[in-house]
């Protein structure tokens, strides 16, 4: 939300700079995320000055141009170089001195500096309306007023004044700051001075020669309806002031009678709509909902279909607006427009954020619409508006304010014990500024008791409804950086189920990180697209598009999005992460588990002059993977290959015959449905399984050996079907103790081998580390080994 500095002190009389007015809103509950300077007109006048053309003679090399003597109020004359025609002695002018910059109206901006002009020194430049981004004129240099005096700064001449702009992150619970008299309200309060609101009392009524007849027909979405009519107005171009008003908060200005209503709204934070008088049938306003399916055109001439929900402004033979979310095509205003009627209402807000959303219309008037306006407001901001109509399109009020509004909202009743405020805060406020500062945010106090209060909150604080919420309005006003630090914390014993996420995410995290990866973050909401089983795809009733139509049940195509995104960019080397909840539905029973995944892609190792560049593979994946679960204690895992549609080939660790992850290469097809068109590794790990798997480190170390260790390999035919890791364990449990590792170094597959054989070469390393192995000992184990491999596997020794 953008607020105005300068229309900020319309409502509050305080000396407080822009930034210190920017700490007290960020104190207060109401962030600013960005301060900005603004200037009326690019540049600002800045370095212009007015002068006084005491001479003017014919240049001697040039018939068109003039050579001027120019009084700036610095006691010496400027020789200024002028090709205007209309210039002469006597005038008061615009001068741009040496070193200014100066912004045209089109074109790039220029500094001046001293030159010379066909022979004769020029020290300046006498300006034109569109030489200095005030005007498009170009027929000749400005001449102001006589009574301009000499060397008075051109922005104070013109009456420009910098304005500031803060950029507010507005949470959806502040409703009642959405307008420039609702983010006054905060700092009045914590300044302990007064808000001024604007004076309406000249509003008055001129005639009763157009009176508009309002029917409400569902009063709970619209609990009040307010209007007035304005005859004999004339739609132009607005005055300079409220286009400039406008401009400064990022508002487009339209024509006099749309701009006094964003006026207003902006204003005091009460949307107001205005319809062309003479296109309400039957001159009379009707709140209702038409049937099912009935077209409606709105302001951007697009049809839509309605639903039987939705609330409309009709008249007396079809709808004109839809209520609180955007006008229609018919009945708006026109540059032919001459009469107008003045809408200013409150809605239901649960009512107008489903029709928002429905259409997915996003309107200034449905953003305060649908977090809860003030119903009281709507009949002040009325005469606000009627006024400020009848000041920049002229008219007549020509009816009595229709008012509808059979029950009034009541304030919100709450009871409110100081022993609980000083509970929650921390500290004990005096009992006078608590009333003090509940007294200026308009919280009424009705009763009071040495033990507490009892308060009527205004309706438009709708986020004050329970005790707790007074609390938070106390301690914002009084001041958070106001609460001191105790210097002794009590803390009570941490009960929470062993291991915590927190910390096993984080034990991940800072390995992954230390190895060159980034964390990212997507959103849970994806394309149906992407989902393996749409069965069982938890869909989006009213998706914001087709791209985000379901929740997400892999957190693959996330990471891979992020890939293509950076390769696109040219930043084609990435290892990422990712931790996050997938979803599922299976006969209306909805789950979600939580994943951890991680991807590489592009070059590991860059080339080097003594080395070429190096892509990754799957077994830097792997080595990944296997440091994550030895970082994690995790121990009874089975190591098997693995497949499915998301990777092409790859493995998986599974313990207790649960997947616990997956990892390989992406596939072609899931590449393509990312448009990525490079090799992709990918590991999806069930991080619940994790969590559930995890034990405890503990230090262990012994001496390294003073005993050497000894190597001998086997070479042996085998089925195809025999896996490493399957002769990897029948090694280990035939010999416990000294067996310190089995790998295998040589595979060969031929034409040279019986059909459906392979050979493995295989290394053991055995070491004692209390004595030196004797060959005797050795040659023992091995034919154990040889044993148990041929009887466990079918293993055949090759000499």
């Amino acid at each position: 939300m953008k607020i105005s500095y300068n229309w900020l002190k319309e409502f509050i009389d305080t000396d407080k700079t822009p930034e210190e007015i920017s700490t007290i809103l960020t104190g207060t509950g109401l962030e600013v995320e960005s301060l900005e300077k603004v200037q009326p007109i690019p540049g600002g006048l800045e370095g212009l000055v007015v002068g006084y053309v005491k001479e003017r003679s014919q240049h001697p090399n040039a018939d068109r141009l003039s050579i001027t003597k120019v009084d700036v109020g610095t006691g010496e004359d400027l020789q200024i170089v002028c090709g205007a025609h209309n210039v002469a002695a006597g005038q008061k002018v615009v001068v741009a001195t040496v070193g200014t910059t100066v912004y045209p109206t089109i074109g790039e901006p220029f500094k001046i500096n001293k030159s010379k002009i066909r022979g004769e020194a020029s020290e300046g430049m006498i300006c034109a309306e569109d030489e200095i981004g005030l005007g498009t004129d170009h027929a000749g240099i400005m001449v102001l007023d006589a009574d301009a005096a000499v060397g008075t700064l051109a922005k104070d001449c013109f009456k420009l004044s910098d304005d500031y702009l803060y950029e507010i992150g507005l949470t959806p619970n502040r409703a009642d700051a959405t307008s420039h008299l609702g983010t006054a309200r905060d700092i009045a309060a914590f300044l302990k001075i007064a808000v001024k609101r604007p004076d309406v009392s000249a509003f008055k009524v001129d005639n009763t020669g157009r009176t508009i007849k309002v029917v409400v027909e569902n009063e709970a979405a619209s609990p009040r309806y307010s209007g007035v009519t304005i005859s004999g107005v004339e739609v132009k171009e607005s005055p300079k002031w409220l286009k400039e008003r406008l401009a400064v908060i990022g508002i487009r200005a339209i024509n006099n009678i749309v701009d006094a209503t964003n006026y207003v709204l902006h204003d005091l934070g009460q949307p107001l709509h205005a319809f062309d008088a003479d296109a309400i049938k039957g001159d009379t306003v009707i709140v209702k909902n038409y049937p099912e399916g009935t077209l409606f055109k709105t302001l951007d001439d697009v049809e839509r279909k309605l639903s039987a929900d939705d609330l409309m402004i009709g008249n007396a033979e079809a709808p004109m607006c839809i209520a609180g979310v955007f006008g229609g095509a018919e009945s708006g205003v026109k540059s032919t427009t001459k009469n107008i009627f003045l809408e200013s209402a409150y809605f239901n807000a649960v009512s107008v954020r489903k029709t928002s959303k429905r259409h997915g219309l996003k309107t200034d008037a449905s953003f305060r619409f649908e977090r809860g306006t003030d119903p009281d407001m709507t009949v002040f901001a009325l005469k606000r508006a009627a006024l400020l109509i009848k000041e920049v399109a002229g008219g007549s009020i020509s009816s009595e304010i229709s008012d509808h509004y059979p029950n009034p909202v009541a304030p919100f009743a709450i009871e409110v014990t100081y022993k609980n405020i000083h509970r929650l805060i921390g500290k004990e406020i005096p009992h006078g500024e608590i009333k003090g500062i509940l007294t200026a945010l308009d919280i009424a106090i009705v009763g009071e008791t040495g033990e507490g209060l009892s308060l009527k909150v205004p309706p438009y604080r709708v986020d004050i409804t329970r005790e707790v919420d007074i609390v938070e309005e106390i301690l914002r006003i009084y001041g958070y950086n106001n609460i001191e630090i105790p210097t002794q914390i009590r803390a009570s014993l941490n009960t929470s189920i062993r291991p915590e996420k927190d910390t096993v995410q984080n034990l991940i995290s800072d390995m992954l990180s230390a190895n060159g990866f980034n964390e990212i973050m997507s959103n849970s909401l994806t394309k149906s697209a992407y989902s393996s089983n749409l069965d069982k795809a938890v869909k989006i009733l009213n998706p914001l598009s087709s791209d985000l139509d379901v929740m997400r049940q892999t957190l693959v195509y996330s990471g891979l999005e992020a890939i293509a995104y950076n390769t696109n960019r040219r930043n084609a080397d990435l290892k990422l992460y990712e931790f996050g909840k997938v979803y599922e539905v299976n006969e209306d029973k909805y789950t979600e588990t939580q994943r951890f995944a991680l991807f590489i892609s592009g070059i590991d190792k860059p080339e080097q002059w003594n080395q070429k560049a190096k892509p990754v593979s799957f077994y830097n994946l792997k080595a990944i993977v296997d440091g994550i679960i030895t970082k994690l204690n995790i121990t009874g895992l089975t190591l098997e290959e693995s497949t499915c549609k998301k990777l092409s080939w790859g493995m998986q660790y599974s313990r207790n015959g649960k997947q616990l992850v997956k990892f390989g290469k992406v596939s072609a097809e899931a590449l393509k449905k990312v448009d990525v068109d490079k090799e992709v590794f990918c590991a999806d790990f069930n991080f619940d399984m994790i969590l559930a798997a995890v034990r405890k480190n503990k230090i262990v170390f012994q001496d390294v050996s003073k005993f050497p260790a000894v190597r001998r390999d086997l070479s042996m035919l085998i089925d195809k079907s025999i896996t490493f890791g399957q002769l990897k364990q029948i090694a280990e449990r035939t010999e416990r103790k000294l067996l310190q590792d089995v790998s295998v170094f040589d595979v060969y597959e031929g034409d040279k081998l019986p059909a459906g054989k392979k050979s493995y070469a295989l290394s053991f390393i055995i070491q004692d580390s209390e004595k030196t192995l004797t060959d005797k000992a050795i040659d023992s184990i091995m034919q154990k080994l040889i044993y148990n491999l041929g009887k466990e596997a079918g293993a055949e020794i090759r000499k």
